[in-house]
């Protein structure tokens, strides 16, 4: 659990050209920009405990992979909108063998998260995230 939480640190450091969007009384959208950090990151409901314990009740390992043996890591990397929804969810780091797509798909059923907060309003935010597969 350590090493997730430094990966997601190691992360968050290497992308942290911070972006304010220019008016933080404008509703969310598409053309506002999105930060990489703040104030109060963006987090799952329950927290990082519950998280992976949704991730793991909901992966469904790929057959080619598993047939194969395959193991690894997908990082993914999605916007946190100001209502919690995941948008724009990608591969950063891609294993193959349909993880990558498994990845997406586990994302995509996700419950709306808690949204990250400059100076006490919701504000979007890029969150990166590492999946693991084991068989």
């Amino acid at each position: 659990m350590k090493t997730l939480i430094h990966l997601i640190i190691l992360f968050v450091c290497l992308n942290s050209n911070t972006l304010y969007a220019q008016n933080p009384n404008v509703e969310a959208d598409s053309t506002e920009e999105v930060l990489i950090e703040a104030e109060q990151m963006p987090s799952f409901i329950g927290g990082e405990d519950s998280l992976y314990s949704f991730l793991r009740q909901r992966l469904v390992y790929p057959q080619l992979a598993k047939e194969n043996g395959i193991e690894g890591k997908v990082i993914v990397r999605f916007i946190v909108e100001k209502n919690g929804k995941l948008t724009n969810i990608e591969v950063l780091r891609k294993m193959g063998w349909g993880c990558d797509e498994e990845a997406i798909r586990i994302l995509k059923l996700s419950p709306n998260w808690v949204p990250g907060k400059m100076r006490g309003k919701a504000v979007r935010v890029k969150y990166t995230l590492p999946i693991n597969f084991r068989l």
